[in-house]
């Protein structure tokens, strides 16, 4: 990977899915996402060589412990005050045994429209990398989000205010997590993304003393219906810096959706004007949406090598030491090319259509179909395999779907007519996309 620009201060797009008739604006020519894909996963960084061979000892190899695909997720209620009137529903991701492991808080966006209606915070792609490497993940849901209690606090067009009053939360997570046994309180980073990037770098102000670090992904929060809300979200930066005393590492695309070049040039600027110990990295274009990087699979390969150099200079571990497996992908079946409309089953002319538009999307991506016709497809996030059939399942009155393509190979076997294949995760929220732009 080629990084387009590194700046150093010593002054210190969602998953897509179409259902029946599809969803979105048709993305770029397949050759063109591939090229794309290709150009942000060829870096020669650790994350390329994150296997790690086998250790002898005696005549048997040692080899990395397994564990399992779903990261042990788990659901917990976190009290936001003493008295546990509201509570936070959180989502975590943890090793196996007993610890004590270090810890990573990760705070989710925004997306238009009640708080209430986002789906939970589950940031599988995000959470692998650091599960593997010994990191207990909580992932949050401030107030007013998803299934927390509490009522979400927007501040009006006040930013500096709107990223304290979410600070509260991430507060209220360190403080339950550091009590648990299994947690390293010593050793702790917070993140996030889009509005939960701000929240992240909000949080910094008043950190825990065994917090090291801060990374904020695309970090902001647009209010379109405030006038010169650029202007505010600078300021609140601005304010922030004044107080924080940890570093932090800022991770920005070109092609953001939300931000403009110059816009997340300004925050940075505004950032640094009090002596604050920040890092930015400009990783270019990704995909169709740079805003989107954090939550896709195909994202770890762009964001993981500036993320582990920094984990290593503020004195985090990096080091694989589970082996942890990502969604499995089919065989090829060769039943046919996956450029012949045509030879998709069952679906109508309404189908095919939506199989061209399918062809456009970026990998990751999967086509679903079943024998009454239905039939979904999804690009993106972390799993679309499970997305596809979840949402073709929905579709067809919640009867069997099976895959037909994913990724560049038709996985069709019309010799089998097994319907084995399932949305696995269909009843943890997998069919609902990540929460990424932060607008009000």
């Amino acid at each position: 990977m080629s990084l387009k620009n590194v700046f150093v201060g010593c002054l210190c797009a969602c998953a897509s899915a179409g259902a029946f008739a599809g969803s979105g604006a048709a993305g770029p020519s397949a050759d063109d996402a591939l090229r794309s894909v290709t150009m942000a996963s060829n870096d020669t960084g650790r994350l390329s060589r994150a296997s790690v061979a086998p250790l002898e000892f005696g005549e048997a190899p040692y080899r990395l412990p397994a564990l399992a695909g779903n990261l042990n997720e788990a659901i917990v209620r976190i009290p936001v005050d003493a008295a546990g009137t509201i509570t936070l529903q959180a989502t975590l991701y943890k090793p196996d045994g007993n610890g004590p492991f270090p810890l990573i808080v990760f705070n989710h966006g925004k997306i238009e429209g009640d708080p209430r209606a986002q789906p939970r915070s589950r940031p599988l792609s995000f959470a692998r990398e650091f599960v593997r490497r010994g990191y207990v993940v909580v992932a949050p849901n401030r107030e007013g989000f998803a299934g927390s209690g509490g009522t979400y606090r927007q501040e009006g067009c006040d930013v500096e205010k709107n990223g304290m009053a979410q600070a509260d939360d991430v507060k209220a997570t360190i403080d339950y997590m550091s009590r648990l046994s299994y947690v390293d309180a010593s050793h702790i980073v917070v993140a996030g993304t889009s509005h939960g990037g701000l929240t992240t770098m909000a949080y910094g102000v008043e950190a825990a003393p065994g917090v090291r670090g801060l990374i904020n992904f695309s970090g902001g929060l647009r209010q379109d219906a405030c006038a010169r809300w650029q202007d505010n979200l600078t300021h609140a930066f601005e304010q922030y810096c004044e107080a924080v005393r940890i570093p932090s590492l800022w991770v920005y695309g070109d092609n953001d959706s939300v931000w403009t070049p110059a816009l997340t040039q300004r925050m940075y600027a505004a950032y640094l004007e009090h002596g604050a110990q920040a890092k930015m990295v400009d990783f270019g274009d990704y995909k169709n949406d740079a805003h989107r990087l954090v939550v896709d699979r195909d994202g770890v390969r762009v964001w993981w090598p500036a993320v582990d150099a920094f984990l290593e200079r503020i004195g985090m571990p990096t080091h694989v030491q589970y082996q942890v497996q990502g969604p499995a992908i089919p065989r090829p079946s060769g039943y046919a090319s996956v450029d012949a409309v045509s030879a998709v089953p069952y679906v109508d002319a309404t189908g095919r259509e939506a199989y061209r538009k399918f062809l456009s999307q970026y990998p990751t991506r999967a086509f679903a179909v079943s024998s009454s016709g239905a039939w979904s497809w999804a690009e993106g996030g972390d799993d679309p395999m499970s997305v596809a059939l979840a949402n073709c399942r929905k579709e067809n009155g919640n009867a069997p779907c099976r895959l037909y393509a994913v990724d560049n190979q038709v996985v069709w076997n019309d010799k089998s007519r097994s319907d084995s294949q399932t949305a696995s995760s269909a009843q943890r929220d997998d069919a609902n996309p990540s929460a990424l732009a932060s607008r009000d």
